[in-house]
């Protein structure tokens, strides 16, 4: 018996398989809208059936295009229970396929304690090979040069996060609202009968965290209980949550606590834990993600929850849009979040 493994089926192969021209079966994969349905749908069989994979280095040469999207993928967070990223970037590649595309990662550089690293490492590379035919950028806070040096390059890129403070940005953009997030999150815990909400965010040169802050005072203002001395702005970890949490329980304690973040409401939970007070019956808690952690910490952590999956679908449809050279109505695009309701505010 041989040990030589099989050879891969060929478009050879599946043209036999379905009964057309090998023409044909090219045309099925790059412009199927030539095709009728039946005949489509014929050789989309014979391809399943074989497991036929299109050899894209032979499609790149002879149509210039790779049909991958470059995405950097930033270095993880330590002592965080963000998770957001994962779940975008599966959501991404799933939209992605959808469209017969596929997803690249790239590194963003390690981490170093109080140093950014490089938002433009991986960009030139991938760009000079022509090994990607567009980007989705993801870091778009106020300064990153990503989104500027792509335009002056001429490359094809849509961003998920707002053009912060570039009033005249002209890429797509998806974004979710995260002050309407907050908003209806601290909505429901003033419904549930608590009274002194607290705001946990992040410090205020993050125009993200000052987004969703917004929302906690939009709230607070309308039911007449803003109090500026209820917030506090600190850094996104866990330990940071802890050390703010008990700051605010010391002083004219609040009822409860609405923030930017899961990692800041696992901080809260952790100093209640530390106190005998009880989420949910003694002080409520509400975070900003719905991690893997909210849903699995006792009571259970209510969060707001990214449609990340929209997100996702919305920038590819830009993408394809941008690539295909054709008008994209969508601009910017703004997504509303939902309240996914648990046992740290079950009062």
């Amino acid at each position: 018996m041989s040990d030589t493994p099989p050879l891969p089926p060929t478009l050879a192969d599946v043209a036999e398989r379905a009964g057309v021209s090998r023409q044909t079966v090219s045309n099925a994969i790059n412009s199927p809208q030539l095709l009728r349905p039946d005949t489509l749908s014929r050789v989309q069989d014979a391809i399943e059936e074989l497991g036929y994979t299109p050899n894209r280095a032979a499609r790149h040469l002879r149509t210039g295009s790779s049909r991958l999207i470059g995405l950097r993928m930033p270095a993880a967070q330590e002592y965080t229970a963000n998770a957001a990223m994962d779940r975008f970037i599966h959501a991404l590649v799933e939209a992605s396929r959808t469209a017969g595309y596929h997803v690249l990662l790239f590194s963003g550089g390690q981490q170093v304690e109080g140093v950014r690293p490089d938002p433009l490492a991986g960009y030139d590379a991938l760009l000079r090979s022509t090994a990607v035919d567009a980007f989705v950028v993801t870091d778009t806070y106020l300064g990153n040069p990503q989104a500027a040096w792509l335009s002056e390059r001429r490359a094809p890129f849509v961003a998920f996060g707002r053009p912060w403070g570039d009033a005249a940005a002209a890429h797509p953009w998806v974004d979710v609202d995260g002050a309407a997030g907050v908003r209806a999150a601290t909505e429901h815990v003033l419904d549930r009968g608590y009274e002194r909400v607290a705001w946990l965010g992040w410090r205020p040169d993050f125009h993200l965290g000052e987004d969703r802050r917004s929302g906690w005072e939009q709230a607070m203002a309308a039911r007449g209980g803003y109090d500026g001395a209820l917030a506090v702005r600190t850094d996104d970890t866990v330990h940071a949550g802890m050390t703010a949490a008990a700051e605010l329980l010391d002083g004219p304690r609040p009822d409860a606590f609405v923030c930017a973040s899961d990692t800041l409401a696992i901080g809260v939970l952790h100093t209640l834990a530390q106190r005998g007070l009880y989420p949910g019956r003694d002080i409520g808690v509400v975070g900003f993600d719905d991690s893997q952690v909210a849903q699995v910490v006792p009571p259970g952590l209510t969060s707001v929850r990214q449609p990340l999956e929209q997100a996702a679908i919305e920038l590819v449809r830009a993408l394809r849009a941008l690539l295909a050279h054709e008008p994209y109505d969508g601009g910017g695009v703004l997504l509303a979040p939902t309240l996914a309701v648990r046992g740290s505010t079950a009062r």
